[in-house]
């Protein structure tokens, strides 16, 4: 083991969400070590992949307002890098006119003034072609929403965190947390100590709060990541401004689902499931349920009549979701020097700049930039005496 280094801050976990929180840090001022149990770039957790949504379709005015902001450090890391990481594409949100989380989302949009569209089922295929709307189905088009490019987007906020003085150790797995005025945190290759801690471990979240005496409602599941291809070259192309977008409830599911035009592989579209089977993060290639995928084949081929409703190409994901499906984001209910981020995955890449800006501000003792109520563990503990 080399010896100890000392730093003002040590991230655990290099996705989406700890490499924003390192990269803030590092604004800040922070000596601070980013580490990764894998080498990085790596394909076995969350923040991986070529492309993921952006949007402010949701049913809650916080994630709205929080996207705001979201979107203007995006184009700020843009600006810094030098490299495209959003491409406008709008995004279709269809379901259930009827039905509450539509309406939900639907009026969400239209009283923070975001702009959208309604179609009605006699102009849809004017503006959507290639699409059936179910019958008793609305849908909108949020202008502004569309495609970010995911791995670019984590290489490049991991090259400005060292740009600015941070240090990446991958291939380094933590294997002991000791909490203290001054946390020591052990790894496979090292002894580090640092007067703060953040921990963004995603699936693997709980086996490092062990360390800790803190366990959360965290639930894994692997996604099978779909990609269905054109039966006509171009007709779901992102050249074409075809859009992303979300089916809140179907026929086949009451859970989304979501995708996004023809762009990652030539003449594929990607189309998800917006939930799986539960899984080790570390056995996850055993998991070999395709229900999910079914699901998806009778949606295709009801939905998206230019698709082959058989997947071309079949990747994978891991979600680590919390009961209510919000984030974590919070100081250790006794360590206040730990602070955590987990229940990200299933929706949080999107507001992965702005995560890490919270969790900057949680680490070094700040008031949040927003009421972070709804991301508070306490709010488990009055519901299951099991979550600490």
């Amino acid at each position: 083991m080399s010896t100890n280094q000392e730093f003002d801050c040590v991230v655990i976990g290099a996705g989406v969400q700890g490499s924003f929180t390192a990269y803030q840090l590092a604004k800040h001022k922070q000596k601070t070590l980013l580490l990764e149990q894998f080498i990085l770039p790596h394909t076995r957790g969350s923040s991986h992949g070529q492309t993921r949504i952006i949007r402010k379709a949701y049913d809650e005015d916080f994630y709205v307002n929080m996207m705001d902001e979201s979107y203007e450090l995006w184009a700020q890391l843009e600006r810094e890098a030098g490299v495209k990481l959003y491409r406008q594409t709008g995004l279709l949100v269809m379901g259930p006119e009827k039905s509450h989380y539509y309406e939900q989302v639907k009026n969400t949009l239209q009283r923070n003034k975001v702009p959208m569209v309604t179609l009605t089922s006699d102009n849809f295929n004017q503006h959507i072609p290639h699409v059936k709307l179910t019958e008793g189905n609305g849908a909108v088009v949020e202008v502004t929403a569309g495609v970010l490019y995911a791995d670019r987007a984590l290489k490049a906020v991991q090259a400005q965190f060292q740009k600015l003085g941070g240090v990446i150790r991958d291939n380094e797995m933590v294997m002991d947390i000791k909490p203290g005025p001054i946390v020591t945190v052990s790894t496979s290759a090292g002894v580090y100590r640092a007067k703060r801690v953040v921990i963004t471990a995603g699936p693997w979240a709980n086996r490092l709060l062990a360390h800790t005496g803190l366990q959360l409602p965290l639930e894994v599941v692997k996604i099978n990541v779909c990609y269905w291809k054109e039966k006509v070259p171009g007709s779901y192309d992102v050249r074409r401004r075809f859009p992303c977008f979300i089916l809140t409830e179907s026929q086949e599911s009451k859970e989304h689902i979501y995708g996004l035009p023809s762009n990652e592989y030539p003449g594929l579209v990607k189309i998800c499931y917006h939930t799986g089977s539960k899984a080790d993060p570390d056995q996850r290639d055993q998991q070999t349920d395709r229900s999910d995928i079914n699901i998806l084949q009778r949606c295709v081929k009801h939905c998206f009549p230019g698709l082959i409703p058989e997947p071309a190409v079949v990747e994978s994901c891991l979600y680590t979701l919390t009961p209510d499906r919000h984030f974590v984001l919070d100081c250790h209910p006794t360590y206040s020097n730990i602070v955590i981020g987990a229940g990200f995955s299933g929706h949080g890449f999107k507001f992965g700049p702005i995560m890490g800006k919270l969790l900057c501000e949680l680490s070094l003792g700040e008031v949040p930039s927003y009421d972070l109520s709804p991301f508070r563990i306490r709010r488990f503990q009055a519901k299951s005496k099991s979550a600490l």
